[in-house]
């Protein structure tokens, strides 16, 4: 099971932008947001019965070590409904993401499959998925 995951980016204000919008139709928001070691970075995540768990962050630029921008990763963030992937979609799209495949259902997965595939700022392939029917 994850607990988190973190994404270096090259411009930390555009991917809060295009993050923000994109996730909040999934419940997400921005809990964190600081400096740390001199690397600004903002954390994102969703209220919980328990509290709020945060979930991705996103850190500005190569680390001390040499670690590089995040690029070409595959990420899929569940949705509670199709509208909410729709939203997602829209939202990306408006906020600098380009087109990887509408809303829309996946039958060559499941029968019930419906998800959204957008480029983000740094070539991620990002997603959002619901596995429940209409």
């Amino acid at each position: 099971m994850l607990d988190h995951m973190t994404f270096r980016v090259t411009d930390l204000a555009a991917t809060r932008k295009l993050y923000e919008a994109a996730l909040a139709p999934l419940g997400y928001k921005v809990l964190h947001e600081f400096e740390f070691d001199g690397q600004k970075m903002f954390g994102m995540g969703f209220d919980t019965s328990e509290g709020t768990k945060t979930t991705t962050w996103f850190i500005q630029g190569a680390s001390e070590y040499g670690e590089p921008v995040t690029r070409g990763c595959h990420l899929a963030w569940k949705a509670p409904n199709r509208a909410a992937v729709d939203a997602f979609y829209a939202a990306a799209m408006a906020n600098g993401a380009r087109d990887n495949g509408e809303p829309g259902l996946r039958p060559h997965y499941h029968p019930n499959y419906y998800g959204a595939f957008v480029i983000d700022l740094h070539g991620n392939n990002v997603e959002a998925v619901t596995h429940q029917p209409e």
